[in-house]
């Protein structure tokens, strides 16, 4: 088996990962393969084009509705003239009803009268605001102070938004969205005609970036995963392909990591945590960040194993690995949610959005993961996949000469550690059976000892009289000198 051959099945093209369309930016597989403008312009045509055709659907059934009218009724008549002007007005109101109703000028924001009724009926506009969301609202107002009337006028732009939303809440989520991406667009253009930002870059991404950590903190929980959506559902479905996955391993995805070294170990789990970590942010900047710095993470990974930069292939399957070790919570609802609410301008350029980009391929890639791609036989794929087996770890001699000399170290190390992890097992086993055998003899020595005394009693004689003087029959103790002259008591 061959590098070549087992990446197959994961390598993507860098050319993939651009819109289709061929503008020169990002795609993504959340937009069919185009980039955030080219997909508006997609959709707006597929919504003109679903418009006119439910605009021709009910002329049709108009038409019918009074040609069958006038085949029952016959000639109509002076009696029934009126009748018949009432009826065709209200059929034409219904026309114009389902017209305004597919039409853009239907997400037009309310009127000054509506929305003032929705305001003071409207009690979610008047709700305790939480923690996050009153800093969220601190910190955008003491950044707003530097710029003093442009920074009123964004204020008042951004506030006026988010009411206007607050009515907006029975509308679609793909609706909402561009909502937002026009209020977007718009803030982008109001910015760069003003003279204090005119010609500055930097300074307009700078402010939109904080527009978007106020109005998304703010819209997070009536935009995020809603109801009316199918994210949930395929949240589960994620997460479910994910465990069904955990046989998978680095040799498998041809990921060049070892694990074995500390350092590279670290960075895995730093990795994994902010992968992780996405779903606990609000703002889909935040969340960008995030993937960023996973990303970021395993290019650091792959440089330390392989001591040299990490290329494109090597980076997309381990971010494959390590999606599929962090089996991150609310997967799919957090792409969708920064695909529909993050700052267009972020996913089509950048380092932010090439690694979004590539973590949209990876979940793709999990999802449509099959024998081939890992390059295993559908028979052991679906043992493995059903847990009747687990994959083997293979001897690296069974590889072919031209196999990467690195991939081939990885195997004969991970040979080494198995068979140390045996021979710790039999150390431990031995110990213990030391210790028992410690025991039982002492326990042997114990009994005999208690044998020999039961079956030999001891003898005690009684005390006899004590000696009056040791050395009484000495007689030549009195020519022994003073200090050695033997002393008799008396007992």
């Amino acid at each position: 088996m061959s590098l070549k051959s087992e990446r197959r099945g994961i390598h993507v093209d860098q050319s993939e990962l651009l819109c289709k369309k061929g503008c020169g930016y990002y795609g993504n597989p959340g937009w069919q393969g185009f980039c955030s403008k080219c997909w508006r312009e997609e959709y707006s045509k597929a919504r003109q084009r679903q418009i006119q055709e439910d605009w021709e659907f009910a002329e049709r059934l108009q038409r019918e509705e009074e040609a069958a009218y006038a085949s029952s009724q016959g000639a109509p008549s002076l009696t029934f003239s009126k009748f018949e002007e009432k009826k065709t007005n209200e059929t034409k109101r219904k026309v114009q009803t389902v017209k305004k109703f597919f039409s853009p000028s239907s997400r037009a924001a309310p009127k000054k009268a509506d929305s003032q009724e929705a305001k003071s009926s409207s009690p979610s506009i008047n709700r305790q605001a939480s923690l996050e969301t009153e800093r969220a609202s601190k910190d955008f107002i003491d950044f707003l102070k530097s710029f003093r009337k442009p920074g009123q006028d964004i204020l008042k732009q951004c506030r006026g938004f988010i009411e206007s939303m607050q009515h907006k809440k029975d509308l679609g989520i793909e609706e909402q969205s561009e909502f937002v991406q026009d209020f977007y667009q718009n803030m982008v253009d109001r910015l760069q005609t003003h003279s204090s930002f005119k010609g500055s870059s930097e300074r307009i991404e700078k402010v939109m970036d904080q527009i978007e950590n106020y109005i998304m903190t703010r819209l997070y929980k009536n935009v995020f995963c809603p109801e009316t959506t199918d994210d949930e559902k395929k949240d589960l479905a994620v997460q479910k392909r994910i465990r069904a996955l955990h046989w998978v391993t680095l040799e498998m995805l041809c990921v060049p990591v070892n694990e074995e070294i500390p350092e590279v170990y670290e960075l895995v789990v730093k990795a994994i945590t902010a992968v992780i970590e996405v779903d606990s942010r609000r703002v889909p900047r935040d969340k960008l960040t995030c993937i960023t710095k996973c990303s970021k993470q395993i290019f650091n990974a792959i440089k330390i194993t392989k001591n040299e930069p990490a290329s494109a292939d090597d980076f997309l399957p381990t971010l494959i690995y390590i999606v599929l070790k962090a089996n991150p919570p609310r997967l799919q609802s957090n792409i969708q949610y920064i695909t529909r609410f993050c700052n267009p301008s972020r996913l089509m350029t950048g380092e932010d959005g090439y690694y979004f980009t590539n973590l949209c391929c990876a979940v793709a890639f999990i999802e449509k993961l099959d024998a081939q791609s890992l390059n295993l036989t559908q028979e052991d794929f679906d043992r493995y996949m059903s847990g009747q087996a687990s994959p083997k770890k293979q001897d690296s001699e069974e590889w072919s000469p031209d196999t990467c000399p690195g991939l081939k170290q990885m195997y004969k190390n991970l040979n080494l550690i198995s068979q140390l992890n045996e021979r710790q097992h039999n150390i431990l086993s031995d110990a213990k059976q030391l210790e028992k055998d410690l025991i039982d003899w002492s326990e042997g020595v114990t009994k005999e000892v208690e044998d020999i005394i039961e079956k030999f009693p001891l003898d005690i004689k009684p005390r006899g009289q004590p000696v009056a003087a040791i050395d009484s029959d000495n007689v030549e103790n009195d020519k022994l000198p003073p200090p050695i002259q033997p002393q008799v008591f008396v007992g």
